[in-house]
């Protein structure tokens, strides 16, 4: 099903959209909460080292690849908000080449230099094997993600959350029992931690393909929508290369930030790496009602709705910052105990120092709410570009942290970083995104 969000209430239809990219979004880090879960208690502490080693570098490359798909379904939404069926599927025409285009060129430059970013993100030697293996294979997988996430953005661009979240339910419990075959059965080691997440992905991606094919014939492309303009390539591309880029600078500083952190030894990469599982599951929500607050704003200025997309925003970022509350007070009293899931209580010293880290995080965690919502809808409305400067600010915020205080402060500065960026970030990106906001009213205006 399709669904129009230019009418109705507005909190009422974001929640609705939100509530199955939240239950998609746990049930993804579900699985990376178990991955981490199978991989530190059956391997131990230094395979769960290994996986985490990367993190950040997985996060710069398959956050690119999330965000220029993510653009991609900037201006679908605005054709849909708009009833331009036509100029809808010119643009899903041109996705389809600008995402094979993305997945040779990304998958062929990753697996070539694999190696040397493990070395550049100062991997220890004791782990660096395992680490290896477990990138490449994700690399390797690329295409697929690629795949599940551009046909994802096509479906919520014309209001449809549900059918990505049912196939990234399946592909979540297949995950789970290929995590178990791959480790338990065959013994493949971290190597098979990361051989279930590609499966996993590949059907993900194909179900939601023949899924579109059978059950979406407004979205099937037809001859005459299958030719190529430079205007419709150009959209495109100026709404997901900004999204990219913005997902992408955002994990440099988080490269800079693990870089330094991996220098401290294994002990503080395994609690990082413990410490990183929680925090991403607990900013599901965070990332559901951004989207749905996006794409809500998208429609309703195809539209030419710009009041709803005002009060659409108003209310995205007052549940955002009221679960980023209530979120931090659980990281700040119960990091520990979450820790657990991970580590086995005799590693103290692991423990510590993810319990450390949540707990700092907790305290910041309500400036997500405003971050995430803020971005997304400047996003959304069609200013890419400006929302890239945030991540260039957390960029910078993580990387002056990283590289003045880690040496003088240890753990405790790398305990600072993501708050620090975020905060910096919020400085610019909430001002901007009202601006933008009073920008597209103006606009709406002059055109009526």
């Amino acid at each position: 099903m399709t669904g129009n969000m230019t009418e109705g209430k507005p909190l009422a239809l974001i929640f609705r959209f939100a509530l199955p990219l939240l239950i998609g979004n746990i049930l993804q880090q579900t699985y990376n909460v178990i991955d981490a879960a199978i991989v530190g208690r059956i391997l131990g502490s230094d395979s769960l080292a290994a996986v985490g080693a990367s993190s950040s570098v997985q996060f710069l490359v398959l956050g690119f690849c999330m965000g220029i798909c993510c653009g991609f379904g900037i201006p679908l939404a605005q054709a849909f908000g708009a009833g331009d069926m036509k100029r809808l599927r010119k643009f899903i025409f041109h996705g389809y080449l600008l995402t094979g285009a993305a997945a040779v060129l990304i998958t062929g430059l990753c697996a070539a230099f694999c190696s040397g970013i493990l070395k550049l993100l100062s991997t220890p030697e004791d782990i660096f094997g395992n680490a290896y293996i477990y990138l490449l294979i994700i690399f390797l997988g690329i295409p697929f993600s690629l795949l599940y996430n551009f046909l994802s953005a096509v479906l919520r661009a014309v209001g449809d959350s549900r059918t990505p979240f049912a196939f990234l339910a399946i592909s979540t419990v297949l995950n789970i029992i290929l995590d178990l075959v791959f480790i338990v059965c065959f013994k493949w080691g971290c190597g098979g931690a990361a051989a279930a997440t590609v499966t996993a992905q590949a059907i993900s991606g194909i179900c939601c393909f023949v899924f579109i094919r059978k059950n979406k014939p407004e979205l099937c492309l037809e001859k005459t929508d299958r030719k190529f303009s430079s205007k419709s390539l150009g959209t495109m591309i100026s709404m997901g290369i900004p999204m990219g880029l913005q997902y992408s600078i955002t994990a440099i500083g988080s490269m800079v930030m693990q870089s330094a952190n991996n220098g401290l030894g294994s002990v503080y990469v395994s609690g990082f790496t413990a410490g990183m599982r929680i925090k991403q599951f607990i900013m599901c929500p965070f990332d559901a009602i951004a989207t749905a607050v996006s794409v809500f704003a998208g429609q309703n200025l195809g539209a030419g709705k710009t009041d709803r997309v005002k009060a659409g925003l108003a209310r995205g970022i007052a549940v955002g910052v009221g679960y980023g509350i209530a979120a931090g007070l659980v990281l700040i009293f119960f990091g520990r105990t979450l820790s657990g899931i991970f580590i086995d209580q005799s590693e103290t010293a692991v423990l510590d120092a993810a319990a450390k880290y949540l707990r700092c995080l907790g305290c910041f965690y309500w400036s997500i709410g405003f971050l995430n919502v803020c971005r997304m809808t400047t996003q959304g409305l069609g200013y890419s570009g400006r929302a890239v400067i945030s991540g260039i600010m957390e960029m910078i915020a993580r990387i002056v942290v990283s590289v003045l205080f880690v040496e003088k402060y240890g753990f405790t500065a790398i305990c600072f970083a993501d708050q620090s960026a975020w905060l910096a970030a919020c400085i610019y990106i909430v001002p901007m995104c009202f601006y933008c906001v009073k920008k597209a009213e103006r606009k709406c205006t002059s055109e009526k």
